[in-house]
Protein backbone atom coordinates (compact mmCIF):
# COMPACT_ATOMS: atom_id res chain seq x y z
CA UNK A 1 0.00 0.00 0.00
CA UNK A 2 1.47 3.34 -1.08
CA UNK A 3 1.98 5.82 1.76
CA UNK A 4 2.05 9.63 1.82
CA UNK A 5 2.75 12.32 4.39
CA UNK A 6 -0.61 13.98 3.72
CA UNK A 7 -3.72 12.98 1.81
CA UNK A 8 -6.19 15.76 0.95
CA UNK A 9 -9.76 14.75 0.15
CA UNK A 10 -11.41 17.20 -2.24
CA UNK A 11 -10.03 19.33 -5.06
CA UNK A 12 -11.94 22.54 -4.42
CA UNK A 13 -10.46 25.87 -3.23
CA UNK A 14 -9.72 24.69 0.33
CA UNK A 15 -8.32 21.35 -0.79
CA UNK A 16 -6.09 22.82 -3.49
CA UNK A 17 -4.51 25.46 -1.28
CA UNK A 18 -4.11 22.91 1.54
CA UNK A 19 -2.36 20.43 -0.76
CA UNK A 20 -0.13 23.13 -2.23
CA UNK A 21 0.84 24.45 1.19
CA UNK A 22 1.66 21.00 2.59
CA UNK A 23 3.80 20.25 -0.48
CA UNK A 24 5.51 23.64 -0.23
CA UNK A 25 6.62 22.63 3.25
CA UNK A 26 8.24 19.48 1.91
CA UNK A 27 5.52 16.91 2.45
CA UNK A 28 4.67 14.13 0.03
CA UNK A 29 1.06 14.94 -0.81
CA UNK A 30 -1.77 13.19 -2.59
CA UNK A 31 -5.00 14.93 -3.48
CA UNK A 32 -8.04 12.71 -4.18
CA UNK A 33 -10.84 14.22 -6.27
CA UNK A 34 -14.05 12.45 -7.29
CA UNK A 35 -14.61 14.47 -10.49
CA UNK A 36 -12.83 14.36 -13.82
CA UNK A 37 -11.53 17.86 -13.17
CA UNK A 38 -10.70 19.97 -10.13
CA UNK A 39 -12.32 23.17 -8.90
CA UNK A 40 -15.63 22.77 -10.71
CA UNK A 41 -17.51 24.80 -8.10
CA UNK A 42 -14.72 27.37 -7.90
CA UNK A 43 -15.17 28.01 -11.62
CA UNK A 44 -18.72 29.23 -10.90
CA UNK A 45 -17.70 31.64 -8.14
CA UNK A 46 -18.80 35.24 -8.59
CA UNK A 47 -20.46 34.47 -11.91
CA UNK A 48 -17.12 33.05 -13.08
CA UNK A 49 -15.27 36.21 -12.02
CA UNK A 50 -14.25 34.69 -8.65
CA UNK A 51 -14.82 37.06 -5.72
CA UNK A 52 -11.56 36.10 -3.96
CA UNK A 53 -12.06 37.94 -0.68
CA UNK A 54 -13.24 41.27 0.71
CA UNK A 55 -11.24 44.45 1.25
CA UNK A 56 -12.91 45.21 4.59
CA UNK A 57 -9.89 46.62 6.47
CA UNK A 58 -10.84 45.80 10.05
CA UNK A 59 -10.21 42.14 10.92
CA UNK A 60 -12.78 42.05 13.72
CA UNK A 61 -15.43 43.55 11.45
CA UNK A 62 -14.48 40.93 8.84
CA UNK A 63 -14.78 38.11 11.37
CA UNK A 64 -18.15 39.37 12.60
CA UNK A 65 -19.64 38.45 9.21
CA UNK A 66 -19.41 34.76 10.17
CA UNK A 67 -21.53 35.11 13.31
CA UNK A 68 -20.32 34.88 16.89
CA UNK A 69 -19.33 31.20 16.82
CA UNK A 70 -17.74 31.35 13.38
CA UNK A 71 -15.77 34.46 14.33
CA UNK A 72 -14.44 32.86 17.50
CA UNK A 73 -13.34 29.79 15.55
CA UNK A 74 -11.72 31.71 12.69
CA UNK A 75 -9.92 34.32 14.81
CA UNK A 76 -6.76 32.19 15.41
CA UNK A 77 -6.94 30.96 11.80
CA UNK A 78 -6.99 34.52 10.45
CA UNK A 79 -4.11 35.41 12.76
CA UNK A 80 -2.00 32.99 10.74
CA UNK A 81 -3.51 33.46 7.28
CA UNK A 82 -6.18 36.11 6.93
CA UNK A 83 -7.53 38.31 4.13
CA UNK A 84 -4.30 40.31 3.81
CA UNK A 85 -2.19 37.17 3.60
CA UNK A 86 -4.56 35.64 1.05
CA UNK A 87 -4.23 38.69 -1.19
CA UNK A 88 -0.46 38.61 -0.82
CA UNK A 89 -0.47 34.92 -1.69
CA UNK A 90 -2.38 35.40 -4.94
CA UNK A 91 -0.37 38.52 -5.82
CA UNK A 92 2.85 36.52 -5.41
CA UNK A 93 1.46 33.92 -7.76
CA UNK A 94 0.90 36.62 -10.37
CA UNK A 95 -2.82 37.29 -9.86
CA UNK A 96 -3.45 41.03 -9.92
CA UNK A 97 -6.62 42.15 -8.15
CA UNK A 98 -9.08 45.02 -8.12
CA UNK A 99 -11.62 46.16 -5.54
CA UNK A 100 -15.22 46.82 -6.55
CA UNK A 101 -18.44 47.89 -4.86
CA UNK A 102 -18.91 46.53 -1.35
CA UNK A 103 -15.19 45.77 -1.02
CA UNK A 104 -15.44 42.75 -3.32
CA UNK A 105 -11.99 41.71 -4.56
CA UNK A 106 -11.72 40.15 -8.03
CA UNK A 107 -8.85 39.12 -10.29
CA UNK A 108 -7.97 42.01 -12.59
CA UNK A 109 -8.21 40.13 -15.84
CA UNK A 110 -9.88 40.46 -19.23
CA UNK A 111 -12.35 39.11 -20.03
CA UNK A 112 -13.65 39.44 -16.47
CA UNK A 113 -15.47 36.12 -16.58
CA UNK A 114 -12.11 34.35 -16.92
CA UNK A 115 -11.19 35.30 -13.36
CA UNK A 116 -12.24 32.00 -11.83
CA UNK A 117 -10.24 30.02 -14.38
CA UNK A 118 -7.21 32.20 -13.63
CA UNK A 119 -7.50 31.46 -9.91
CA UNK A 120 -7.92 27.73 -10.52
CA UNK A 121 -4.90 27.66 -12.85
CA UNK A 122 -2.88 29.47 -10.17
CA UNK A 123 -3.77 26.87 -7.54
CA UNK A 124 -2.98 24.00 -9.90
CA UNK A 125 0.43 25.52 -10.65
CA UNK A 126 1.01 25.92 -6.91
CA UNK A 127 0.29 22.21 -6.43
CA UNK A 128 2.39 21.24 -9.44
CA UNK A 129 5.40 23.11 -8.07
CA UNK A 130 5.16 21.02 -4.92
CA UNK A 131 4.78 17.81 -6.91
CA UNK A 132 1.34 17.09 -5.46
CA UNK A 133 0.05 13.83 -6.87
CA UNK A 134 -3.53 14.30 -8.04
CA UNK A 135 -5.97 11.43 -8.42
CA UNK A 136 -8.97 12.37 -10.53
CA UNK A 137 -12.12 10.27 -10.85
CA UNK A 138 -11.31 8.83 -7.43
CA UNK A 139 -14.36 9.08 -5.18
CA UNK A 140 -13.52 8.22 -1.59
CA UNK A 141 -15.67 5.41 -0.20
CA UNK A 142 -14.64 5.51 3.45
CA UNK A 143 -12.10 6.44 6.07
CA UNK A 144 -10.91 3.49 8.11
CA UNK A 145 -10.47 4.67 11.69
CA UNK A 146 -8.92 2.73 14.55
CA UNK A 147 -7.90 3.79 18.05
CA UNK A 148 -8.51 7.47 17.34
CA UNK A 149 -6.51 7.60 14.11
CA UNK A 150 -7.31 7.33 10.42
CA UNK A 151 -5.42 4.27 9.22
CA UNK A 152 -6.26 4.44 5.53
CA UNK A 153 -8.49 5.92 2.91
CA UNK A 154 -10.58 3.67 0.67
CA UNK A 155 -11.35 4.80 -2.87
CA UNK A 156 -13.31 2.96 -5.54
CA UNK A 157 -10.07 1.53 -6.94
CA UNK A 158 -7.55 1.28 -4.11
CA UNK A 159 -6.61 1.90 -0.51
CA UNK A 160 -4.18 4.67 0.44
CA UNK A 161 -2.49 5.61 3.69
CA UNK A 162 -0.82 8.70 5.13
CA UNK A 163 0.45 10.20 8.34
CA UNK A 164 -2.40 12.71 8.23
CA UNK A 165 -5.56 13.43 6.28
CA UNK A 166 -7.23 16.74 5.39
CA UNK A 167 -10.97 16.57 4.74
CA UNK A 168 -11.84 19.39 2.31
CA UNK A 169 -14.68 17.80 0.38
CA UNK A 170 -17.10 20.73 0.60
CA UNK A 171 -20.73 20.90 1.64
CA UNK A 172 -23.96 20.12 -0.24
CA UNK A 173 -24.45 23.25 -2.33
CA UNK A 174 -24.37 22.92 -6.13
CA UNK A 175 -24.34 19.09 -6.06
CA UNK A 176 -23.95 19.02 -9.85
CA UNK A 177 -20.32 20.05 -9.23
CA UNK A 178 -19.79 16.98 -7.07
CA UNK A 179 -20.47 18.75 -3.78
CA UNK A 180 -22.88 16.18 -2.35
CA UNK A 181 -22.02 16.16 1.35
CA UNK A 182 -19.71 13.13 1.24
CA UNK A 183 -17.44 14.71 3.82
CA UNK A 184 -20.13 14.63 6.48
CA UNK A 185 -20.22 10.84 6.25
CA UNK A 186 -16.45 10.62 6.56
CA UNK A 187 -16.47 12.97 9.56
CA UNK A 188 -19.08 10.83 11.26
CA UNK A 189 -16.93 7.74 10.63
CA UNK A 190 -14.24 9.54 12.64
CA UNK A 191 -16.66 10.22 15.50
CA UNK A 192 -17.70 13.77 14.65
CA UNK A 193 -21.05 15.47 15.06
CA UNK A 194 -22.49 17.06 11.91
CA UNK A 195 -24.78 20.06 12.36
CA UNK A 196 -27.73 19.51 10.01
CA UNK A 197 -26.84 21.04 6.62
CA UNK A 198 -29.31 23.50 5.05
CA UNK A 199 -29.03 25.66 1.92
CA UNK A 200 -27.49 29.11 2.51
CA UNK A 201 -27.01 32.08 0.21
CA UNK A 202 -29.89 30.79 -1.84
CA UNK A 203 -32.82 32.39 -3.72
CA UNK A 204 -36.12 32.74 -1.87
CA UNK A 205 -39.53 31.51 -2.99
CA UNK A 206 -42.53 33.77 -2.47
CA UNK A 207 -46.29 33.27 -2.46
CA UNK A 208 -46.78 36.26 -4.75
CA UNK A 209 -46.78 35.37 -8.44
CA UNK A 210 -46.50 38.94 -9.76
CA UNK A 211 -42.71 38.62 -9.39
CA UNK A 212 -42.76 37.04 -12.85
CA UNK A 213 -43.65 40.43 -14.30
CA UNK A 214 -40.11 41.68 -13.59
CA UNK A 215 -38.15 38.43 -13.69
CA UNK A 216 -34.50 38.88 -14.45
CA UNK A 217 -34.51 42.59 -13.61
CA UNK A 218 -31.64 43.74 -11.37
CA UNK A 219 -32.46 46.26 -8.66
CA UNK A 220 -29.65 48.37 -7.26
CA UNK A 221 -29.41 50.56 -4.16
CA UNK A 222 -32.59 49.22 -2.60
CA UNK A 223 -33.32 48.26 0.99
CA UNK A 224 -34.80 44.88 1.88
CA UNK A 225 -36.15 44.26 5.36
CA UNK A 226 -37.26 40.96 6.86
CA UNK A 227 -40.10 40.67 9.35
CA UNK A 228 -41.65 37.81 11.33
CA UNK A 229 -45.37 38.29 11.98
CA UNK A 230 -44.87 41.97 11.18
CA UNK A 231 -41.91 42.48 13.53
CA UNK A 232 -38.72 43.56 11.79
CA UNK A 233 -35.80 41.17 12.32
CA UNK A 234 -33.07 42.25 9.86
CA UNK A 235 -32.37 44.31 6.77
CA UNK A 236 -29.87 44.69 3.93
CA UNK A 237 -29.01 47.42 1.40
CA UNK A 238 -27.73 46.70 -2.07
CA UNK A 239 -28.68 44.61 -5.09
CA UNK A 240 -31.40 42.03 -5.73
CA UNK A 241 -33.50 40.67 -8.58
CA UNK A 242 -36.89 39.13 -9.27
CA UNK A 243 -37.22 35.57 -10.54
CA UNK A 244 -40.04 33.39 -11.83
CA UNK A 245 -40.71 32.11 -8.33
CA UNK A 246 -39.49 34.80 -5.97
CA UNK A 247 -36.39 36.91 -5.41
CA UNK A 248 -32.63 36.46 -5.58
CA UNK A 249 -29.45 38.52 -5.59
CA UNK A 250 -26.87 39.45 -2.93
CA UNK A 251 -29.10 41.06 -0.29
CA UNK A 252 -31.72 38.31 -0.59
CA UNK A 253 -29.09 35.60 -0.26
CA UNK A 254 -27.51 37.30 2.74
CA UNK A 255 -30.85 37.10 4.55
CA UNK A 256 -31.60 33.53 3.42
CA UNK A 257 -29.59 31.59 6.05
CA UNK A 258 -31.85 32.97 8.81
CA UNK A 259 -35.13 32.32 7.01
CA UNK A 260 -35.64 28.66 8.13
CA UNK A 261 -35.37 29.73 11.77
CA UNK A 262 -37.66 32.71 11.21
CA UNK A 263 -40.27 30.52 9.54
CA UNK A 264 -40.44 28.37 12.68
CA UNK A 265 -41.52 31.50 14.58
CA UNK A 266 -44.20 32.76 12.23
CA UNK A 267 -44.98 34.25 8.82
CA UNK A 268 -41.89 35.75 7.20
CA UNK A 269 -42.23 38.81 4.98
CA UNK A 270 -39.69 40.68 2.90
CA UNK A 271 -40.38 44.41 2.57
CA UNK A 272 -38.71 46.13 -0.36
CA UNK A 273 -37.98 49.86 -0.29
CA UNK A 274 -37.43 50.94 -3.89
CA UNK A 275 -36.56 54.53 -2.88
CA UNK A 276 -34.54 54.30 0.35
CA UNK A 277 -32.88 57.69 -0.19
CA UNK A 278 -36.24 59.49 0.06
CA UNK A 279 -38.61 59.76 2.99
CA UNK A 280 -42.24 58.99 2.26
CA UNK A 281 -43.06 62.70 2.39
CA UNK A 282 -40.31 63.64 -0.07
CA UNK A 283 -41.29 60.78 -2.34
CA UNK A 284 -44.92 61.90 -2.30
CA UNK A 285 -43.78 65.39 -3.33
CA UNK A 286 -41.60 63.91 -6.07
CA UNK A 287 -44.57 61.94 -7.41
CA UNK A 288 -46.63 65.12 -7.41
CA UNK A 289 -44.05 66.94 -9.50
CA UNK A 290 -43.84 64.07 -12.00
CA UNK A 291 -47.61 63.93 -12.37
CA UNK A 292 -47.72 67.68 -12.96
CA UNK A 293 -44.99 67.28 -15.60
CA UNK A 294 -46.97 64.52 -17.33
CA UNK A 295 -50.42 65.91 -16.66
CA UNK A 296 -51.60 64.98 -20.14
CA UNK A 297 -50.62 61.30 -19.74
CA UNK A 298 -52.35 58.34 -18.22
CA UNK A 299 -51.07 57.11 -14.83
CA UNK A 300 -49.41 54.10 -16.46
CA UNK A 301 -47.35 56.39 -18.68
CA UNK A 302 -46.51 58.98 -16.03
CA UNK A 303 -44.12 56.70 -14.11
CA UNK A 304 -41.29 56.75 -16.64
CA UNK A 305 -39.06 59.14 -14.63
CA UNK A 306 -39.83 57.47 -11.32
CA UNK A 307 -39.24 53.81 -12.15
CA UNK A 308 -37.32 51.67 -14.63
CA UNK A 309 -39.56 50.26 -17.33
CA UNK A 310 -39.31 46.68 -16.05
CA UNK A 311 -40.84 47.67 -12.70
CA UNK A 312 -43.78 49.66 -14.02
CA UNK A 313 -45.96 46.56 -14.69
CA UNK A 314 -45.33 45.44 -11.10
CA UNK A 315 -46.44 48.76 -9.61
CA UNK A 316 -49.47 48.87 -11.90
CA UNK A 317 -50.38 45.40 -10.63
CA UNK A 318 -50.02 46.38 -6.97
CA UNK A 319 -51.42 49.91 -7.05
CA UNK A 320 -55.12 50.70 -6.63
CA UNK A 321 -54.85 53.54 -9.14
CA UNK A 322 -56.45 52.62 -12.50
CA UNK A 323 -53.72 52.57 -15.21
CA UNK A 324 -55.80 54.67 -17.56
CA UNK A 325 -56.51 57.41 -15.00
CA UNK A 326 -55.09 60.81 -16.11
CA UNK A 327 -52.05 61.76 -14.06
CA UNK A 328 -53.47 65.17 -13.20
CA UNK A 329 -56.55 63.45 -11.76
CA UNK A 330 -54.62 61.31 -9.27
CA UNK A 331 -55.69 62.62 -5.87
CA UNK A 332 -53.17 63.68 -3.16
CA UNK A 333 -54.13 60.70 -0.98
CA UNK A 334 -53.55 58.39 -3.96
CA UNK A 335 -50.09 59.89 -4.43
CA UNK A 336 -49.33 59.27 -0.76
CA UNK A 337 -50.53 55.67 -1.09
CA UNK A 338 -48.29 55.20 -4.13
CA UNK A 339 -45.30 56.57 -2.20
CA UNK A 340 -46.05 54.14 0.63
CA UNK A 341 -46.23 51.26 -1.86
CA UNK A 342 -42.87 52.15 -3.42
CA UNK A 343 -41.27 52.04 0.02
CA UNK A 344 -43.15 48.93 1.19
CA UNK A 345 -43.42 46.36 -1.61
CA UNK A 346 -44.22 43.29 0.48
CA UNK A 347 -43.50 39.66 -0.33
CA UNK A 348 -44.51 36.60 1.69
CA UNK A 349 -41.77 33.99 1.98
CA UNK A 350 -42.81 30.52 0.88
CA UNK A 351 -39.45 28.81 1.50
CA UNK A 352 -35.97 28.57 0.05
CA UNK A 353 -34.74 27.07 -3.16
CA UNK A 354 -32.84 23.80 -2.86
CA UNK A 355 -29.15 22.97 -2.52
CA UNK A 356 -29.10 22.95 -6.34
CA UNK A 357 -29.22 26.76 -6.24
CA UNK A 358 -27.36 27.47 -2.98
CA UNK A 359 -23.95 29.13 -3.03
CA UNK A 360 -22.88 27.60 0.29
CA UNK A 361 -24.07 25.25 3.01
CA UNK A 362 -25.12 26.26 6.51
CA UNK A 363 -24.17 23.49 8.95
CA UNK A 364 -21.45 20.87 8.77
CA UNK A 365 -18.77 19.46 11.07
CA UNK A 366 -19.30 20.89 14.55
CA UNK A 367 -16.74 23.55 15.40
CA UNK A 368 -16.71 22.39 19.02
CA UNK A 369 -14.93 19.23 17.88
CA UNK A 370 -12.15 20.92 15.90
CA UNK A 371 -9.06 22.70 17.26
CA UNK A 372 -9.02 25.95 15.32
CA UNK A 373 -5.33 26.60 15.99
CA UNK A 374 -4.43 23.88 13.48
CA UNK A 375 -7.83 22.70 12.14
CA UNK A 376 -7.13 19.36 13.82
CA UNK A 377 -9.92 17.01 14.86
CA UNK A 378 -10.49 16.61 18.60
CA UNK A 379 -11.85 13.13 17.89
CA UNK A 380 -9.19 11.73 15.56
CA UNK A 381 -5.62 12.90 16.05
CA UNK A 382 -4.41 12.76 12.43
CA UNK A 383 -7.53 14.20 10.78
CA UNK A 384 -7.82 17.88 9.77
CA UNK A 385 -10.64 19.92 8.22
CA UNK A 386 -10.78 22.79 5.74
CA UNK A 387 -13.43 24.70 3.84
CA UNK A 388 -17.17 24.31 3.54
CA UNK A 389 -17.28 20.90 5.25
CA UNK A 390 -17.02 22.88 8.51
CA UNK A 391 -20.01 24.58 10.12
CA UNK A 392 -18.91 28.01 8.88
CA UNK A 393 -20.74 30.27 6.46
CA UNK A 394 -20.59 33.96 5.72
CA UNK A 395 -22.45 36.46 3.53
CA UNK A 396 -21.81 37.15 -0.13
CA UNK A 397 -18.87 39.38 -0.96
CA UNK A 398 -15.84 37.09 -0.78
CA UNK A 399 -16.26 35.91 2.80
CA UNK A 400 -16.87 32.24 2.03
CA UNK A 401 -13.89 31.86 -0.28
CA UNK A 402 -11.76 33.63 2.32
CA UNK A 403 -12.77 30.99 4.87
CA UNK A 404 -11.62 28.35 2.37
CA UNK A 405 -8.26 30.03 1.78
CA UNK A 406 -7.60 30.51 5.49
CA UNK A 407 -8.66 27.08 6.74
CA UNK A 408 -7.03 25.33 3.80
CA UNK A 409 -3.69 27.10 4.14
CA UNK A 410 -3.52 26.59 7.92
CA UNK A 411 -4.60 22.92 7.71
CA UNK A 412 -2.02 22.35 4.97
CA UNK A 413 0.72 23.79 7.13
CA UNK A 414 -0.24 22.10 10.38
CA UNK A 415 2.06 19.39 11.68
CA UNK A 416 4.97 20.39 9.42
Amino acid sequence: MERFDTIVIGGGPAGLIAAGRAAELGQRVLLAEKNDSLGEKLLLAGKRRCNLTNALPDTEAFLSRYGEKGAAFLRPVFARFGPREALEFFNRQGVRTLVERGGRVFPDISPANAGAQRVLDTLLIYCRKGRVRILRRSPVRALKVRNGRVERLVTAAEELSADRYILASGGKSYPKTGSEGDGYRFAEQAGHTVVTPTPALVPVRTKETWVKLARGFDLRNVRLSAAVDGEKTDERFGEMEFTNFGVSGPIVMDLSPSIPDWMKRGTVSLILDLKPALSQEKLTARIGRDFEKYADREFSRALADLLPGALIPVILELSDIPPEKPADCVAPEERADLAFLLKNVTLTVNGLWSFDHAIVTKGGVSLDEVDSAALRSRRCENLFFAGEVLDINGPTGGFNLQACWSTGFVAGGAGS
